[in-house]
């Protein structure tokens, strides 16, 4: 369905072969033993014959077990530097905004001080500048805030990650310019996408006869620089904001768009979403507390105003009393709003044994039918299984957990050291300025100022600022890559190297279009585990595209990103493994096969 190529290479990433110590069943053994007295008790004063107990001496030579371990433990991590230090420094081209526009139009600086026209104070920028080139934590602690929400995690960015590559070993492409056709493009895209907010997702189909929906699809088939996913050379009702992942390409200053595997077929939401999720003796509802159509925010200019200067929003969100699965763009960002831990929910789903008689506590596959990755070592073993220390379902989440943290210093190195580029919500006011207030510097592109998605954004809202769902908007930091995506990027491609991925997901299913606290099946082309993993991750970056914070090109570099932190740890990771072991297989989100 996708025009984006897929790619069907395979490279080996194994890690050089780490030199051993020998060691004999007999030589283990050999060193086991402690010396154990006969020892006596000590007995009262009026009894005779028992003597204080002797201590226990124990042999101060160390087993050749133990000295051979200690020896590869420092081997292997040292083998991990070695190979990662080796990793050059990649290329980090900006779009120039910054040197561009003096008033920093261009750029992120949300939290600062600004002026009446929503423009930072140039010594508050500068500030933020130079702690940005120093690194140094008492620059930032020097930034001039102009509310008193704070910037986000920027030192955080240069922790040392112990496993995988440093962030500034990754490339992304730059992100596109404030007065580029395709940043045009990206905003006729996320009008449409507040606008359509309410909508349920199973409108967005092929043969839909919704009109909001077909006029969306229209307009975004007569933008001239529109990289989302196509189906024929045109975007359809049912490619209408799907995702895609964007590599670097040193030919293509653009970048290499493509379409990950499976997210397109199916509904837009992932089956991992969709279906509870066994918690050993509990289980988690996959139903969610859902907000109502009235939550729009930022659509009136002195509360924009408020939260460009960092100031608490005044206003809150009012819910939906009655919880109901995953059903609309409005649904998918109030999920994701708070950050879910939505890969510890994919990987319990996959590793508890399915076929109970209470499906809430069951997983997706029986235990007959294992759905761990074929070359997992303990498939092959006829004495073992795994746990906690490898191969085990405590092992995978321990990754997880390490891969969102190195994925988020990635991303936010990125966003603090190297673009620094507009939020979404920022642009909507120079677009306001300039259509409402006559502000003819502000070079934002026609493809949007002359938009059907902007006139009918104003005709609803009264204003042409962008409706926020959050009533903060955006986290304090720059656009450009999306946090959010590289988590679900990182966390799709660690469980891809662990539970296979050409599974067909049995009885797949959707929200009932007529009562979103039901669920109905699924009838239509075959959704794979890869494929719905790739969803996962798509769906969690995406996601805050409808809530209003993000462009597509954010979520779409990310992609890559998460995907790179992963393939790192789990070259090291593979290094650490001392089961017989062919190496950790998966398909990239570009289609083609890597080997670790």
């Amino acid at each position: 369905m996708a025009d984006h190529p897929t790619i069907s290479t395979e490279s080996d990433l194994a890690s050089s072969t780490l030199p051993t110590t020998a060691v004999t069943r007999r030589s283990l053994l050999g060193g086991a033993g402690i010396a154990v007295g006969a020892a006596v008790l000590a007995s009262p004063p009026s009894m005779s014959g028992i003597a204080p107990a002797a201590a226990q001496p124990v042999n101060a030579d160390p087993r050749p077990l133990d000295a051979a371990f200690k020896r590869r433990a420092f081997e292997v991590r040292q083998a991990c530097a070695s190979n990662n230090e080796k990793i050059p420094i990649a290329p980090h081209p900006t779009n120039g905004d910054e040197a561009r526009y003096t008033n920093k139009i261009g750029s992120d600086s949300r939290g600062l001080p600004h002026d009446k026209r929503g423009e930072v104070e140039q010594a508050a920028w500068q500030a933020l500048y130079t702690a940005c080139q120093s690194g140094d934590p008492a620059d930032f602690e020097k930034v001039p805030l102009g509310g008193i929400r704070k910037l986000v995690n920027p030192v955080g960015t240069q922790a040392v990650s112990l496993s995988g590559m440093n962030p500034t070993q990754i490339a992304i492409p730059s992100a596109p310019a404030l007065a580029s056709t395709e940043r045009g493009g990206e905003a006729v895209e996320v009008y449409w996408q507040s606008l359509l907010r309410d909508v349920p997702l199973t409108e967005l189909r092929d043969d839909t006869s919704n009109r909001d929906v077909l006029a969306a699809t229209e307009e975004l088939n007569k933008l001239a620089d529109f990289r989302g996913p196509k189906s024929g050379g045109r975007v359809t009702p049912g490619t209408l904001f799907r995702a895609n992942a964007l590599y670097f390409d040193p030919t293509d200053p653009k970048g290499r768009s493509v379409t990950p595997p499976g997210v397109l077929d199916g509904p837009l939401i992932s089956q991992f979403l969709l279906r509870d999720v066994p918690y050993a003796a509990q289980w988690i509802s996959a139903q969610i507390r859902t907000t109502l159509p009235a939550n729009e925010f930022l659509t009136e200019y002195e509360e924009w105003l408020a939260i460009q200067n960092g100031a608490v929003p005044k206003r809150r969100l009012q819910f939906d009393a009655t919880p109901r699965y995953i059903t609309t763009g409005r649904d998918l960002a109030e999920y994701i709003h708070a950050g879910p831990a939505l890969g510890w929910a994919a990987a319990l789903i996959l590793a508890t044994p399915g076929g109970g008689a209470d499906q809430r506590y069951s997983g997706m596959y029986p235990p007959a039918e294992p759905v761990s990755y074929p070359s997992n070592p303990y498939r092959k073993s006829k004495t073992q299984s795994p746990a906690g220390a490898t191969f085990g379902l405590p092992y995978v989440q321990a990754l997880l957990a390490t891969g969102i943290s190195n994925s988020v210093r990635a991303a936010y190195w990125q966003k603090y050291m190297v673009h620094r580029a507009v939020r979404p919500e920022a642009y909507g006011a120079l677009a306001h300025h300039r259509l409402a207030n006559g502000v003819s510097d502000y070079p934002l592109h026609d493809n949007f100022l002359k938009s059907e998605a902007l006139d009918r954004s104003k005709a609803k809202y009264g204003s042409y600022l962008l409706s926020q769902t959050y009533p903060e908007a955006a986290p304090l930091h720059s656009t450009y890559p999306g946090g959010a995506t590289s988590v679900g990027a990182v966390t799709a491609t660690i469980l891809k190297a662990f539970f296979d991925e050409s599974r067909v997901i049995a009885n797949p299913i959707q929200p009932d279009p007529a009562d979103p606290t039901r669920l109905v099946p699924y009838s239509g082309p075959p959704l794979t585990v890869g494929g719905e993993l790739n969803k996962l991750a798509v769906n969690f970056g995406f996601g805050r595209n409808w809530a209003g914070i993000h462009w597509r090109s954010d979520a779409s570099a990310s992609m890559a990103i998460g995907e790179e932190v992963a393939i790192g740890m789990l070259r090291d990771e593979r290094t650490t493994l001392r089961e017989p072991f062919d190496g950790f297989s998966l398909t990239r989100f570009d289609g083609s096969r890597v080997t670790i």
